[in-house]
């Protein structure tokens, strides 16, 4: 029987369904409570391998239409199987500049793991993870797989956000051979990615990896620069010389419930709890400058992705009690089920079916507790749940230190408020073209949170990716002289 990398057999396919799916090692929640290192652990080669190996190569390939951003999973996973981890990495960085946080951060399960064909009968290949594995192979042994860049095309493009939108649009085109600039209002690169999701899930050393390989490829990155304050649109083509622009500005404005109470001291949107905590590195307070004021008992109203972070950032923080408020059932969560499972194993009181109404405070203003109303599910709603319906007389109160609200973010109105001619849906997201992602403006293209609002990480990377290549396309029309430099009747409105 042929042997691949450390002496493992290489099973024939008719023993490979035999293999149990490989658990990811992680941090015991009792130890990972107490730090904010990362909570999983990573695959070890041999074990990587045998998972590769579960892999059926099948002639279909679902798995790649699951993809938001067409990634060669058979190929790549067929590669680690016979041990070649630089082809492997090589492999996703042809279609996924991001791997090492794709594989921690993208929702598999829901994508190109939902359609594996070895998941019909058995668990689902382990994708994401086999991802991450290499990924962090590349970045421990050095042999950084670095894409070719074409010479360059004369043409420069401005990308507006650094989050995943604008960091995969900028890395597609800096391949074709335009000189591309990222402008990021925050002082440090990387959107989302370094002020919303916490260390234990994603290490800020990754982000700041990826985005080193980025300026590698030529692309320049600006921070402390806010587009529609420092410069508008308008701006960056007429003065700035930009020939195309993407909008990546994510969607960054948090959403409140309107109950009374939001306004005592103690009351955080998860926004800033996040940017504190993650970017300002709270946790690290008093080494870091920034602190965050916490309290023993923690509430948290929602339960998507963004609460989990804040729930579990709250126990590591040091609160004695962190709830989750939550007007559904565990079944309706929209959180990663591995996030949410993991904030269980951490000790977080869940309630659900319950509802705020109200959040009380002191004579000095400072958060005191909140009533609760109790919930049953009634018949479906619009988006197709079953809606939260009151449970009468079952209201009652809890005492509460600090209220972080988890409930979704919007689009930041600046850029769009300051680009005349911007059309927008009734969200305040930036509608475009579907096949191109031009916005209603030629020549200004937008795609991720901005477009869809608040969405994954993958699906913003695949939307950055199609609107490098239909930005591609419009500069050529730009040099043939089919289209013309787009012009803004006005440089900024109030």
């Amino acid at each position: 029987m042929p042997e691949t990398f450390a002496g493992l057999p290489e099973l024939p396919k008719k023993d490979r369904l035999k293999i149990p799916r490989h658990p990811m090692p992680e941090q015991a929640p009792a130890e990972r409570v107490r730090n904010f290192s990362e909570v999983a652990l990573g695959y070890t080669p041999e074990t990587a391998i045998e998972e590769a190996q579960r892999c059926l190569q099948c002639k279909e390939q679902p798995c790649v239409a699951g993809c938001p951003v067409g990634i060669d999973i058979p190929a790549f996973i067929d590669l680690i199987r016979r041990g070649d981890f630089a082809g492997a990495q090589a492999k996703i960085k042809e279609t996924n500049t991001l791997p090492a946080i794709c594989g921690r951060v993208c929702p598999q399960e829901d994508q190109c793991e939902q359609v594996c064909v070895t998941g019909k009968k058995f668990k689902p290949v382990a994708i994401g993870r086999l991802e991450r594995f290499v990924a962090d192979w590349e970045m421990a042994s050095g042999e950084v797989a670095m894409p070719e860049c074409a010479p360059f095309s004369g043409h420069k493009v401005a990308i507006v956000g650094s989050g995943p939108a604008g960091l995969t649009c900028a890395a597609e085109l800096a391949r074709m051979g335009h000189k591309v600039t990222i402008f990021e209002a925050l002082h440090k690169a990387g959107g989302v990615l370094v002020y919303g999701i916490p260390e234990f899930r994603l290490p800020k050393a990754i982000v700041d990896y990826e985005i080193a390989n980025l300026e590698r490829m030529g692309v320049e990155i600006r921070t402390s620069f806010v587009v529609g304050k420092t410069a508008t649109v308008h701006e960056l083509f007429h003065e700035m010389g930009y020939d195309a622009i993407f909008l990546g500005t994510g969607a960054g404005l948090p959403y409140f419930l309107g109950i009374p109470g939001e306004n005592y001291i103690g009351v955080l949107s998860a926004n800033e709890f996040l940017t504190r905590v993650n970017l300002m590195k709270a946790y690290k307070f008093p080494a870091a400058d920034t602190p965050v004021r916490l309290g023993r008992r923690v509430a948290v109203i929602g339960s998507g992705n963004v609460a989990m972070d804040c729930l579990r950032c709250a126990k590591r923080l040091g609160a004695e009690e962190v709830i989750c408020v939550y007007r559904r059932t565990r079944a309706e969560s929209p959180a990663r089920a591995e996030e949410l499972e993991r904030a269980e194993e951490e000790g977080i009181d869940f309630r659900w079916l319950s509802a705020p109404l109200e959040i009380f405070g002191n004579e000095e203003g400072f958060v005191t507790g909140m009533r609760i109303q109790r919930m049953e599910l009634g018949e479906p709603d619009s988006s197709g749940r079953r809606r939260p319906v009151p449970i009468a007389g079952s209201e009652y109160e809890i005492p509460i230190d600090t209220v972080i609200v988890a409930v979704g973010q919007g689009p930041n109105p600046l850029v769009t408020r300051t680009t005349p001619g911007l059309e927008l849906n009734r969200h305040g997201c930036i509608v475009v073209d579907k096949e191109t992602q031009m916005s209603s403006i030629p020549g200004v293209f937008a795609g991720g949170d901005i477009v869809t609002g608040a969405a994954t990480v993958i699906l913003a990377m695949g939307a950055g990716k199609q609107a490098a290549a239909a930005i591609h396309q419009w500069l050529g029309k730009l040099e043939r002289g089919e289209v013309s430099k787009p012009w803004l009747a006005s440089p900024a409105v109030a």
